[in-house]
Parts: structure tokens; sequence; C-alpha cells
């Protein structure tokens, strides 16, 4: 299985010639080549997350592409056939078993609505908690997808987050609100946090790809 990071949160992962696709938003760049792409997963509804923009492109080479998401995405976007999922929920789509995990997105400040937010794990080797630090209980994570910056990250509590997942494999995504001295200032403090329990970190920028 082949990761390709793209920009922010956005991931595309390769399994058996089939693509998946999670949280191409606002702060990511057109994807290219998506005639093998079999699912779209948007872990919650803020638009560095999904736009319509994306949507439109990716069903106008993919149409009835299923998308999986929590209600709130489905509610923001309401002009498109949305499954929604919860945590505890299975999805089987192509070559990509995707197991649900979390609820809620992590606090930003008590004067903002919290909304829902789902990780995901997909194949049972890829985790990405979208925007929160839900820990998915009773899994060992190969690969982690760890959140490097955002106004609701405390990189203390993100570190936190990398300790108590244990992965053997870790990177860093949700960075374009980082300049490049924070974001490889955030990267040190997760290589040292993944490697506390023998992991290893990987610094991909985007378009770089991690085989697992």
């Amino acid at each position: 299985m082949r990761v390709t990071k793209h920009e922010h949160a956005a991931l595309r992962i390769d399994q058996a010639g089939e693509s998946l696709l999670i949280d191409p938003g606002s702060f990511t760049g057109p994807l290219e080549d998506l005639s093998n792409v079999v699912g779209l997963v948007i872990t919650h509804e803020h638009a560095d997350h999904w736009t319509p923009e994306h949507f439109d492109r990716i069903l106008r080479q993919v149409p009835g592409l299923p998308i999986y998401a929590p209600a709130g995405v489905a509610a923001a976007a309401s002009g498109y056939d949305i499954t929604v999922v919860h945590p505890g929920d299975t999805v089987t789509v192509g070559a990509f078993t995707l197991r649900f995990f979390g609820g809620d997105h992590a606090v930003i400040h008590e004067s903002l609505p919290l909304v829902q937010n789902v990780g995901v794990l997909v194949n049972e080797q890829l985790y990405y908690p979208g925007d929160s630090y839900a820990v998915p209980e009773g899994v060992s994570v190969d690969t982690l997808a760890a959140p490097l910056g955002a106004p609701w990250l405390k990189i203390g509590d993100a570190m936190d987050f990398v300790l108590a997942v244990q992965p053997k494999r870790a990177f860093g995504t949700h960075d374009m609100t980082l300049s490049t001295i924070g974001r490889n200032m955030h990267r040190q403090r997760l290589q040292w946090a993944t490697e506390q329990n023998g992991g290893e970190f990987f610094e991909l920028d985007p378009g770089d790809t991690l085989d697992i």
C-alpha cells in the first residue's frame, strides 16, 4: 500500500491498482489522474478538509464516486450524495476496508461550535485522526498520519497523541498553517514521540510517498 501526501490534510492511498482519497480541502491543490479512485473520505465539515470545487472536479472524472463522511458533512454538502458514517462503522470499498473512530473535532475555543469528526483506519494499517486526538483503541497502528499544526493543536498534546498510539511509522500532516520553521520544529517533536516506542518518523512534503 502506498500513501501520497498532498497539501495540508489530503492523502491518497493506492492499493492493487485502486486509489482512496482523504480530505482534499481549501489548502490542497487540484488532484490529478483520478480515474482509478474508488472512494473519498471526508473527516469533518471544515473547508480545509473539503470544498465543492474538489467534489465537482473529482466527480466529473469519477461520476457516482462513493463519499464517506459524518452527518455534519452531509448537511454542509447537501447537494452531494454522501454516505454518513459513525465511529464504530466499517465500510469496504474496492481494495480498501475503512474503520471509523472518534466522533468529535478537537476543541478550538469555547466560543466556536464543536463539530463531528471521524478518524479513519485504512486496511488495518494507516490511521488518520482528522482534527482530533482520537486513539483507535485495541488497534496496533502500523502508520500514523499525525497532525502537525492547527488552531486547535498544542504540540505537547500532539506528542502525547503519538505516544498513546505508538505507531511503527508516522509522518506529519495538517501542516499548511505552519511556517517552514514551525513545521520543522513540530516534525522534530513528533519524531521524538514516535521514537519513544521504537517507531520511525518520515518527513513528507506534498507529492512525497511512503510504502507501507
